[in-house]
């Protein structure tokens, strides 16, 4: 495994996470610790960092960790805490209030070895018996735990999204499997998903089904035919997945059917209807001959009908069935402009990031680190960001064919003001603002500070505008409706983040927002060049909101992009 800085700090920090739990020396912990900071302060990658020893607070024994972990990808030391420690410590991890050294201390006095053993503990009243605990902290965990059990009714999309995944790379290696595809809510990108569906298309369904029955993880069979298998699949919460298997001559009729959703189905059965024709999951019927149609793919279906292909996301009967609309596609895209360097808390150097955006065949990004008020993730000094957007300006002067914009993320602190000044700003090419502090203040003191922020001649764009992350948190208290109004009325950008985490704006918002002229910018909010590869999902996004190409400005010319940034001259 080849391993960038980025992975390098996290097993540090997971080392440390070990020996405390442990029960280790604090003077070895605090090493690992200080070790992982030193490299996060640093700003050359890995590769470039050749000797760990000569930064400030590496010594030689955590140099030796960094090291191992650089050469091979995997750290002796980390290997040996992981099987001495029960493995069913580290989920407790994700339990409020509950650290490595909290989780220690119940391990090593209470021989608490999982959640189960925890929650027994709290009954039976030990836990606040312990420095450090007390009776609402037992009570806190007590309901921490309760809820980490209950399955919601529908779950994440991000949480979904790495079991369909190894479902899909699964289903590509799988005999007889000629043609796949997920459908559902899932295909349609919805945010919350209550269980996943797969089409397959094959002749030998028998051995196709032997197979599916062999995945990973499957905790229940609840049914197992020749067209249909069902299975439940255990992961932070049991999740059911049905599987249909079609004759290939079906499945794009089979993918539009189960692909949904329900009103997009009867508007076009209704279009069907009207033509005496009936469509079903098989294909589509002529109702006075009998005869049944089949198709190659969805687009020939689509085609039948007189239509334009009209995307999986689009499909919620929001008038894509009785008007042609233009599509974001990954091929409209030109930049990516939200990212972040090995300068703030990125895994890779400004060069590779570069690089990866070329591959991706863009015509120019910006580089958007974190500003010096977060200080956790490394954010630039004045001095810095000078520093930077010098070697930006350098590096400019190397291709004939691609920009790079000198840029920034900077944070609408929790006093209403911005992080930098108007005479630093008026410098930097692309300025982005956003929240990632105080989120529990109330809507009238979160709207000031996004108010500031969106007068300030500066800045051009607002990241992810309401601080969600799906599945975890809604973020802080805004008034969407309020911020659309002042960004149209500023000329201000609002962000669709295509992070599957957050997807923020929502598909709702961003029509609301095309509907008042604002412009919209789709970026991943990558810290690594990999994340790159998230403005599919943003692009999906905005296909769900029905959004112009022409609104997104990840769309546009460079050219046109600088004549934006310019509007305040």
């Amino acid at each position: 495994m080849i391993m960038n800085k980025k992975d390098v700090i996290k097993q540090l920090e997971m080392i440390a996470t070990y020996l405390e739990i442990k029960g280790d020396n604090p003077f070895k912990i605090s090493a690992y610790r200080k070790a992982a900071l030193a490299l996060e302060a640093d700003e050359r990658t890995l590769d470039e960092i050749e000797n760990p020893a000569t930064l400030k607070g590496i010594g030689k024994g955590t140099a030796e960790v960094i090291m191992e972990l650089k050469q091979s990808g995997k750290s002796t030391l980390l290997g040996e805490l992981a099987a001495e420690v029960p493995a069913g410590l580290l989920p407790l991890l994700k339990l409020p209030s509950l650290g490595g050294k909290k989780i220690g201390k119940l391990y090593q006095e209470l021989q608490v070895v999982d959640i189960e053993s925890l929650k027994q503990a709290c009954e039976a009243k030990e836990v606040q018996k312990l420095a450090g605990f007390g009776k609402k902290t037992e009570e806190k965990i007590l309901i921490a735990i309760k809820e980490a059990s209950e399955r919601p009714e529908r779950l994440a999309l991000p949480v979904v999204l790495p079991l369909a995944d190894a479902i899909e790379e699964a289903l590509a290696k799988m005999d007889g499997v000629e043609r796949f595809s997920k459908a559902g809510s899932l295909r349609r990108m919805r945010e919350t998903v209550k269980d996943l569906d797969f089409i397959i298309a094959t002749t030998e369904p028998e051995k196709v089904r032997n197979q599916l029955l062999e995945l990973d993880s499957i905790s229940k069979v609840i049914a197992s035919g020749d067209t249909k298998v069902s299975v439940e699949i255990a992961i932070d919460f049991p999740i059911s997945v049905d599987f249909r298997l079609v004759k290939p001559n079906e499945f794009a009729t089979t993918l539009h059917h189960f692909t949904g959703s329900k009103n997009h189905n009867v508007k076009m059965r209704q279009l069907a209807k009207k033509r005496g024709e009936k469509i079903s999951e098989y294909g589509v019927e002529n109702v006075e001959t009998g005869e049944i149609k089949t198709f190659a793919t969805e687009e020939e279906f689509f085609a039948h009908f007189n239509l334009e292909w009209i995307p999986p996301e689009a499909r919620e009967d929001q008038g894509e069935v009785e008007k042609s609309f233009t599509y974001v596609t990954n091929e409209c895209i030109k930049s990516d402009l939200h990212m972040h360097t090995t300068w703030s808390d990125g895994a890779h150097s400004i060069e590779e990031m570069v690089e990866a955006a070329r591959e991706r065949r863009y015509q120019y990004i910006a580089i958007t680190d974190h500003s010096k008020y977060l200080r956790v993730a490394n954010g630039l000094s004045v001095e810095r960001l000078k520093q930077q957007h010098a070697k930006i300006r350098e590096l400019n002067k190397k291709y004939d064919d691609f920009t790079i914009l000198t840029g920034i993320e900077m944070d609408i602190l929790p006093d209403g003001t911005l992080d930098y000044d108007d005479d630093l700003l008026q410098e930097v090419d692309f300025v982005i603002a956003a929240i990632h502090s105080s989120f529990q203040q109330d809507r009238e003191t979160i709207m000031k500070r996004l108010t500031t922020a969106l007068e300030s001649k500066h800045v051009d764009l607002i990241a992810h505008p309401t601080g969600r992350i799906l599945g975890r948190r809604d973020g802080y208290d805004v008034d969407v409706e309020l911020l659309i109004e002042l960004a149209a009325k500023t000329n201000t950008a609002l962000e669709l983040n295509a992070n599957p985490h957050r997807l923020d704006l929502a598909a709702h918002w961003l029509k609301k927002a095309e509907e008042a002229g604002v412009k919209i910018a789709i970026n991943t909010d990558a810290h690594n060049k990999e994340s790159l590869e998230l403005m599919s999902y943003g692009t999906g996004v905005a296909r769900k909101a029905l959004l112009k190409p022409d609104t997104v400005m990840n769309t546009w010319t460079l050219e046109r992009l600088q004549s934006f940034l310019k509007r305040h001259e």
